[in-house]
């Protein structure tokens, strides 16, 4: 039986870990093994994100009072909580890419920004590019007139000086 005094050690840990998350999913990992709990964990580690297996109580006591309060319905049963603290779309890549690739686990669900994600609106969530694609995509897109400008004026140059060595060459010939 946990001491009270360690129930309130662990909500605290959980708050501090919901105060820096931008999203939230909730998975089921019944049939997992901690081998494969371990591997979606380091995954999502490396994408600035974590995994952990949560009591639900102590889960719901935590995020009362904050934007993933909307949560709470989807806190039942086995479940562990993938977070996201950088990018909101990566904890979803990463957890659907590994049922995808172990055929195990489920999506319960998630939330951005206080709004509730259906199972398949966090599937939807993780086809969307990153926020480093999206930059890069935005910036090509800004670059590529001023490209097209820089270019235009270059071809005049060349051609120009490309007719002036050709009349100087006849010239000299």
């Amino acid at each position: 039986m946990a001491t009270k005094a360690f129930k309130n050690e662990k909500i605290e840990a959980i708050k501090e870990h919901v105060a820096k998350a931008k999203v939230m999913i909730v998975t089921e990992y019944k049939g997992l093994s901690v081998a494969e709990i371990t591997d979606v964990r380091r995954r999502l580690q490396k994408e600035d994100g974590d995994y952990t297996v949560v009591k639900n109580t102590l889960a719901k006591i935590a995020i009362k009072g904050t934007p993933f309060e909307c949560m709470s319905d989807l806190l039942e049963g086995p479940v562990a909580i993938a977070m996201g603290f950088g990018d909101e779309v990566s904890p979803a890549k990463v957890f659907t890419k590994f049922m995808k690739d172990s055929k195990k686990g489920e999506i319960k669900g998630g939330a951005v920004d206080g709004v509730l994600l259906s199972p398949k609106e966090v599937e939807a969530l993780a086809k969307l590019p990153s926020k480093e694609e999206l930059y890069a995509k935005i910036l090509g897109s800004i670059n590529s007139p001023a490209s097209g400008i820089a270019n235009s004026v270059n071809a005049v140059m060349r051609s120009l000086v490309y007719a002036m060595d050709q009349v100087r060459q006849k010239k000299s010939a």
